[in-house]
């Protein structure tokens, strides 16, 4: 199993950036997927997650600016961040639940300036 992430990069306050993840040599039923990110010295936190019928859900501090979707066609799952503010920072980490196991992607680095 290989969950593949790009998107990240450094951008500055108020600008967008958009992540993707894409999964391959899953055996069974993919459920929910989703993001997470940790902060130097946090706590790995959900961002937002999406189930295989579309519901949605996200974290308080960044309900209005990011919106999360899906592919299920090409396994993938993606995360449109707009108004990117400092806080934003971390590592951000793929998820993909299947009927049997969970997978995580690697990660990939969003740095916000301000």
């Amino acid at each position: 199993v290989q969950l593949v992430e790009s998107g990240g990069g450094l951008v500055q306050a108020g600008e967008s950036l958009r992540l993707s993840c894409a999964a391959s040599g899953i055996m069974y039923r993919i459920n929910t997927m989703g993001w997470y990110r940790q902060a130097p010295g946090k706590q790995r936190e959900l961002v937002a997650r999406i189930t295989n019928i579309g519901s949605t859900n996200y974290a308080d501090s960044v309900k209005g600016r990011f919106t999360i979707s899906r592919d299920n066609a090409k396994n993938a799952v993606y995360l449109q961040m707009n108004s990117l503010k400092v806080e934003d920072t971390g590592v951000y980490y793929c998820k993909v639940d299947t009927s049997r196991d969970n997978y995580w992607g690697q990660g990939t680095q969003v740095t916000v300036s301000s």
